[in-house]
């Protein structure tokens, strides 16, 4: 089945005039997109902030006509803001299987020296090294993204056997279960999404990983720990606001990842945490970074 989307690029002012039109012509569903690669990283909490350039696309019945859509949204909008409907494109849009589509396009990758991150339908391209077969579900963390890859590199490099390591927002657990198949003795995960424990337990039982060798919890549930190694891939304001949790949770010597980070916001964040240990020059891929450090 195929659909007709429309792309309206617009100013931040005029965005909910524009999501009202497409709505009252019967648009099946409105998403809003960057224009002008301005990111919003971290909204403050009750908001809901839009792009200076936004491009807001409508998606409809492939039924309708384009010509008398198009004019019919022109006419809604010209009466609702007193002004002509802004630059837009009218354009069919071919269904697909979208979840094949990425799964298709989703390939193993290599991490550091050792470790692969290969998806559970693909045979992994080494089968001696350290494999981890990873289905993310509906939680965060596939490797593709710099903070993920920074993360699995630096478990490659620093995980030599027996640690207890701290995935800190574990997401689909992928940093607890890259360690664990490193050598890592033990592994606790939390997480505040509960679908984020479930992806976690769901790709440890595809790894093999037995349920005696980790643990996962909501974070009000996350025990007394002491990390030989603590990963924390979250975002920037978190992970300020919970250092004095994080900090607790690391052993004196203990090895700390933090990522999430663009690279403008690492001086601050390695200011924060440099109150309990002693941190390292940040290392970067693309606008993001990862900071290590070791606890006094």
């Amino acid at each position: 089945m195929s659909w007709i989307q429309i792309r309206i690029h617009t100013h931040s002012e005029l965005v909910s005039k524009v999501e009202d039109t497409l709505m009252e012509c019967g648009s099946l569903s409105v998403t809003l997109k960057d224009d002008a690669d301005q990111p919003i990283l971290e909204p403050e909490l009750g908001t809901t902030p839009v792009w200076d350039e936004t491009c807001v696309i409508g998606l409809f019945e492939a039924t309708r006509d384009p010509a008398e859509l198009s004019a019919e949204l022109n006419t809604v909008f010209s009466l609702k803001a007193k002004t002509e409907l802004p630059r837009h494109k009218i354009e069919i849009l071919e269904d697909k299987d979208w979840v094949r589509e990425w799964m298709d396009n989703y390939h193993p990758m290599q991490f550091g020296k050792r470790l692969w991150v290969c998806p559970s339908w693909k045979e992994p391209p080494q089968k001696d090294a350290v494999n981890l077969m990873l289905d993310p579900g509906l939680a965060f963390g596939t490797g593709t993204h710099p903070t993920t890859s920074l993360c699995l590199k630096f478990l490659d490099r620093e995980v030599e056997g027996g640690e207890l390591v701290v995935d800190f927002g574990c997401g689909s657990g992928i940093l607890g279960i890259a360690a664990l198949l490193l050598g890592a003795r033990h592994m606790a995960g939390t997480d505040i999404d509960p679908q984020a424990l479930l992806a976690t337990e769901d790709n440890a039982n595809r790894n093999g990983i037995s349920r005696d060798q980790y643990e996962i919890y909501l974070p009000e549930n996350t025990p007394e720990l002491q990390a030989d190694i603590m990963v924390a891939n979250i975002l920037a304001g978190p992970l300020e606001q919970l250092a004095p949790t994080i900090a607790g949770l690391t052993r004196s010597g203990g090895k700390l990842a933090l990522s999430g980070l663009l690279a403008e916001q690492a001086e601050t964040i390695s200011q924060c945490y440099g109150q309990w240990f002693d941190m390292n020059a940040p290392e970067q891929e693309g606008d993001w970074v990862v900071l290590t450090g070791k606890k006094r």
